[in-house]
């Protein structure tokens, strides 16, 4: 059954990411800053470790797309190499080292995978509607088992990874659902492979957790829902008639929803956040704690400094002693 609205009509559903929900759970006030501020406030200098990852993902997906000949570890290194990204490194030296070490990585893996088994899907976006939501998301890769499919998603973190992580990631079950609403296949198998260490953390679903996984996803959209519609309310007409108007195009893009005009409730200077009043502020509260040392959006929230530490761009990245091999 629909929900309904206030005026009786049915409610527009909650257009959204795996990301989106859990930055949701993570602080509600990075949400704000991610998904409704616009513009939306300055992050801080981009991080070492997410670039490469970004350069291990971006190598591994173009390794697919080549030629069945082509696909060798040998390959897997140029391409890692042709993509590098040297953002948040503390020079040229450390972003060299870890291009290395990169290299390596993406090269020992793909020594482990059979070039003729091709996947169903490479940095596949799959989507799936309930009754609440409008879900979509990329799939790292689809793999095709037998009858059944597989989600795969590489992990290049510091932090090993158990099969407890592959069992209670809401993205890896909701992209287990889509893919198997999609291609008509049964889905219930979820792996996170860290090609830091070689490993595979799996985790076999059944029909009930994966629909406890997608209820949970629900509660958090309806919540996340009312806190949008509150933000629109008060930003003003324009941003109502945009979050009807575009729901779909945006929900893709990360449903963004525009601030609001001069004289419509709210102006930042160039770079600062969105300034709102106390009550729409309640609905958006920080979560302080370890994580904040991390956040994007960390020279805004007075809270989230307070409670950790500043993190220089390449901190992230692992120390020689964690580094496998």
């Amino acid at each position: 059954m629909e929900q309904l609205g206030l005026d009786g009509m049915p409610r527009r559903l909650y257009t959204c990411t795996p990301s989106r929900l859990n930055t949701w759970l993570d602080c509600r006030r990075r949400y704000r800053f991610t998904y409704l501020d616009r513009p939306a406030p300055r992050k801080g200098p981009p991080w070492a470790h997410n670039s490469v990852g970004a350069s291990v993902h971006n190598a591994l997906a173009a390794w697919w797309r080549e030629p069945y000949e082509r696909r060798t570890p040998v390959v897997a290194a140029t391409l890692l190499t042709g993509g590098w990204l040297r953002e948040g490194f503390r020079d040229e030296e450390q972003s060299a080292a870890w291009r290395d070490r990169a290299r390596e990585m993406v090269s020992s893996y793909v020594a482990t995978l059979d070039p003729a088994d091709e996947p169903v899907g490479v940095e596949r976006t799959v989507a799936t509607r309930t009754s609440v939501l409008a879900l979509s998301g990329r799939i790292d890769r689809l793999d095709r088992r037998g009858d059944e499919l597989v989600v795969v998603d590489y992990k290049t973190g510091r932090r090993p990874l158990t099969p407890d992580d592959a069992r209670s990631s809401l993205a890896l079950a909701v992209y287990a659902i889509a893919s198997s609403r999609m291609m008509r296949r049964p889905c219930h198998r979820v792996e996170l492979h860290h090609l830091p260490t070689g490993s595979i953390a799996e985790w076999e679903h059944g029909d009930e957790s994966l629909a406890r996984h997608l209820r949970r996803a629900e509660e958090i959209g309806l919540e996340a829902a009312d806190a949008d519609d509150a933000y629109r309310e008060w930003a003003g007409p324009a941003a109502r008639a945009s979050g009807r108007t575009q729901g779909r195009a945006q929900g893709r893009a990360g449903g963004a929803v525009p601030a609001p005009r001069r004289g419509e409730g709210a102006s930042a200077e160039d770079g600062a956040a969105v300034a709102v009043p106390p009550e729409i502020d309640a609905l958006f509260p920080p979560e302080p704690g370890p994580i904040c040392s991390w956040c994007d959006f960390r020279a805004h929230c007075p809270e989230g400094r307070a409670a950790s530490p500043d993190r220089l761009p390449w901190d992230g990245l692992p120390t020689a002693e964690e580094v496998p091999g």
